[in-house]
């Protein structure tokens, strides 16, 4: 540490270089050691000794060498005055802080001249001063000390701490007066040790606590002082009896009053604390176990409550003997009395007797009818016998009073078992006692069906698909109704009436299970001969007498695909195999031929295609996939046969796809003018559409637009009604296309209809989309005719073929 302090007294430019060299000039520049003496907590400044006077040397010497201290402890307790060679404080001291419990206390410095370098040591005794007062371990002391100790025992007491050393320290204690405790304090030379002596015996129900003031004094001058307080906390013995606040208790209590309800507390005390002051109550006496039926005591409060039923008739006055005892170990108790007068109250509810007349109400029961007895009897007598009866909540029954506490049960309003075939009705009945008693009882209600519902079906009109050429007996769809009433009211049996069609009776086609409502086929059913079929089916409850409702059924054939193709005349299989003729000199494109082809079945399934298989290498013929034309693709070759067999397929589009085949034989000649022309051979136009799905394609999407627009037009009827901006009447319009298909419209409503080019005769069903039978219509269509119906639908509808 002081030749650190030197290194940077010299500089810190030059310190390394300079080591060795100072090193040398300390150990042989050290001079003796210098003693001085202060007292701590002098202030600052104050002088400690002249350096220059205890070393005889000259100040001004001294000046000129600049002396300084250089070593010391971590604080600069003390500074050199270099003019005057003087030692002064020059940063607070604390003895106690500094040397903690030790009897001698100093501080060693060096100080520092320059030219030449000289090294002084300095040792400064520190001297105690009384600055710090006694202190106690703890500020407050608690003794736990019983009632019944004998005088003369002694208590250890903590002793005071302080911090100066010598006569400064503790020297003598001092208890506050008081007539209990008295204190002895003994010096052992070192110490001073103290404990509490008892003078006279405690009495906690007197006095439970004791403050003391223990003060401890040192020797310093003057004396210092510093205090602790004692609590003396005096345990108690069982010494007390328990003592009630009266030797006697009256209470008034009502009979039938409510289990559990508090009619008086018992209290008593006991001067002793603790267990020995816990009280418990109890009963006690000869008719204990009778009494402990009625009443219950709470052992720790005192609470007399009941427990069973009081009542005034039997026992109109009741004494009951209370006993309280404290939990020491020696329990002490005392007893006290307590009447109990008992007064009468109107405890005797209204009983309600109730008679039925009839097992159940029917619904069909007139207003004013009654059906049940009621009879309501008080025990009481004078006003408290006097009952009044009623129905509390809203019901279709009312009461009427018969004669004294009897009435009627009547009904006031119609009933209805299918809204509400049961009821709760409550009684209740009140006396005109004080306080009011009463009693309810509830009457149970069954409402009895009769048949008043006929069945209904989920609509009026039912629509049903089925495929054609389904097998005989096959399952169709079920026809459920549902009737409100119950029982064999509800019980439904089906039938068919009103069952013919234009063409065939219905009941020589469908079947209807009479008591499930399954429809069933009673043959097989073909979409070329029937299109769709009407009929009605009725549904009977058995009630008497029975009732019953119809619903129209529409049963619409979907067609399947099970025609296959037919070729038309002039071509046509099986027979003779078809030749045509064509020159030599024939152009790509010539026209050869036009086959045509009918399929009985409609949409889809119609929809045909014609292919063309050649022999094998010969590729010279193609054929319209759409229109049936046969038309070379090249010019002839002399390579070519003068005979080509050529085979012909149309194929239908259902699936699975049907198909027939023909042949031709197209003949090459040298000169056409020699073969008498051919009826067949009609200059045909060339194909303007070559693509005929695409055609479908475009219908197909054209019609839904259409049938989507028809839609939202005939919502937008519906919610306009006649004063809307829709109008339900117009012209009927029929629109021809150039794909041979043609549309049918009234105002907003509008039917397309797609034919094939070839198609020579078709069935049109048009009907709305709701398919109203008296509606629907059947419609033949020849090929080159004109559609001319203009029959008003009611609805937006579809058309099929």
């Amino acid at each position: 540490m002081t030749e650190a302090m030197i290194i940077k007294a010299v500089g810190s430019s030059a310190w390394i270089r300079a080591l060795p060299l100072l090193l040398f000039c300390l150990s042989s520049l050290s001079h003796g050691q210098i003693s001085y003496s202060i007292s701590e907590e002098v202030k600052k400044g104050t002088l400690v000794g002249n350096i220059a006077k205890d070393l005889n040397a000259d100040v001004t010497e001294l000046q000129s060498r600049m002396i300084q201290v250089v070593a010391g402890s971590n604080k600069r307790y003390f500074d050199i005055n270099s003019k005057t060679g003087a030692l002064i404080v020059n940063d607070r001291i604390d003895r106690e802080k500094l040397c903690k419990g030790k009897q001698r206390c100093s501080l060693n410095i060096e100080a520092m001249a320059h030219n030449p370098l000289t090294l002084y040591r300095i040792e400064v005794n520190i001297l105690d001063v009384n600055d710090n007062s006694p202190v106690f371990p703890v500020q407050t002391l608690q003794l736990n000390i019983t009632e019944n100790v004998l005088a003369g025992d002694r208590f250890s007491l903590h002793l005071a701490d302080d911090m100066d050393v010598g006569v400064n320290t503790v020297k003598s204690y001092k208890l506050s007066l008081n007539e209990y405790f008295s204190l002895d304090a003994q010096d052992t030379g070192e110490s001073v040790s103290a404990e509490l002596v008892l003078q006279r015996a405690l009495d906690r129900e007197k006095q439970s606590v004791i403050k003391l003031t223990l003060t401890a004094v040192d020797g310093g001058k003057p004396p210092r002082s510093g205090t602790s307080e004692i609590i003396v906390h005096v345990l108690d013995i069982n010494d007390n009896n328990p003592v009630f606040s009266k030797p006697l208790y009256k209470v008034k209590v009502h009979e039938n009053a409510p289990v559990g309800s508090k009619i008086l507390t018992v209290s008593a005390t006991d001067a002793d604390e603790g267990v020995n002051g816990d009280v418990v109550y109890s009963f006690v006496g000869r008719d204990r176990n009778t009494l402990v039926n009625l009443f219950s005591i709470n052992p720790n409060s005192g609470d007399i409550t009941v427990r069973g039923h009081i009542d005034y008739e039997e026992n109109p006055a009741i004494e009951l003997r209370v006993q309280a005892q404290d939990k020491g170990h020696s329990p002490r108790h005392t007893n006290c009395k307590v009447l109990i007068e008992v007064l009468d109250v109107n405890d005797n509810a209204p009983e309600i007797l109730v008679t039925l007349l009839m097992r159940s109400v029917p619904e069909n029961i007139k207003p004013g009818t009654g059906f049940a007895l009621i009879t309501a009897a008080d025990k009481d007598g004078g006003a408290n016998g006097k009952v009044d009866c009623k129905i509390t909540e809203t019901s279709p029954f009312k009461l009427q009073s018969s004669y004294k506490n009897s009435y009627s049960v009547v009904v006031n309003e119609p009933l209805d078992r299918e809204e509400i075939s049961e009821y709760n009705i409550t009684i209740h009945a009140n006396d005109e006692g004080t306080p009011t008693l009463s009693s309810t009882t509830v009457l149970h209600i069954h409402v009895s069906d009769v048949n008043d519902n006929a069945p209904l079906f989920p609509a009026p009109i039912i629509n049903i698909n089925v495929h054609e050429n389904s097998p005989a007996g096959g399952f169709i769809s079920t026809l459920t109704a549902h009737d409100r009433d119950a029982k064999e009211n509800a019980h439904i049996s089906y039938s068919l009436i009103n069952g013919e069609t234009a063409i065939v009776s219905v009941s020589t086609l469908m079947n209807i299970n009479s008591h499930t409502g399954e429809l069933y086929s009673l043959q097989s059913l073909n979409y070329e001969e029937i299109k769709y079929i009407q009929f009605k089916v009725q549904a009977t409850d058995s009630g008497v007498p029975p009732l019953s409702s119809n619903v129209t059924v529409n049963v619409f054939i979907l067609d399947e695909n099970d025609n296959s193709p037919v070729f038309l005349p002039p071509y046509s299989e099986p027979g003779p195999v078809n030749s045509e003729n064509i020159p030599y000199s024939a152009e790509a494109g010539y026209f050869v031929a036009k086959v045509r082809a009918v399929d009985a079945d409609s949409g889809y399934n119609a929809l045909l295609s014609y292919h063309i298989t050649e022999s094998k290498g010969t590729n010279l013929f193609r054929i319209g996939t759409s229109t049936g034309e046969i038309r070379t693709k090249r010019r002839m070759s002399d390579n070519d046969l003068k005979a080509h067999p050529l085979i012909i397929t149309v194929s239908d589009n259902g699936e699975p796809s049907l198909s027939t085949t023909m042949s031709i034989e197209v003949v090459v000649v040298e000169n056409m003018d020699s073969l008498q022309p051919s009826l067949r051979q009609v200059p045909v136009k060339e194909e303007n559409f070559s693509n005929l799905n695409l055609y479908l394609l475009i219908a197909i999407v054209s019609v839904s637009v259409i049938f989507l627009l028809s839609l939202i037009a005939l919502i937008a009827a519906k919610c306009y009604g006649t004063d809307g901006g829709f109008s339900r009447s117009g012209a009927h319009v029929v629109t021809t296309h150039p794909d041979g298909s043609w549309s049918y419209s009234k105002s907003t409503q509008q039917y397309d209809v797609c034919f094939s080019s070839d198609t020579l005769k078709s069935d049109v069903i048009v009907f709305p989309s709701s398919f109203p039978p008296a509606d629907a219509e059947l419609i033949s269509i020849n090929e080159g005719d004109t559609f001319n119906r203009t029959q008003t639908l009611p609805s937006t509808g579809k058309v099929r073929l």
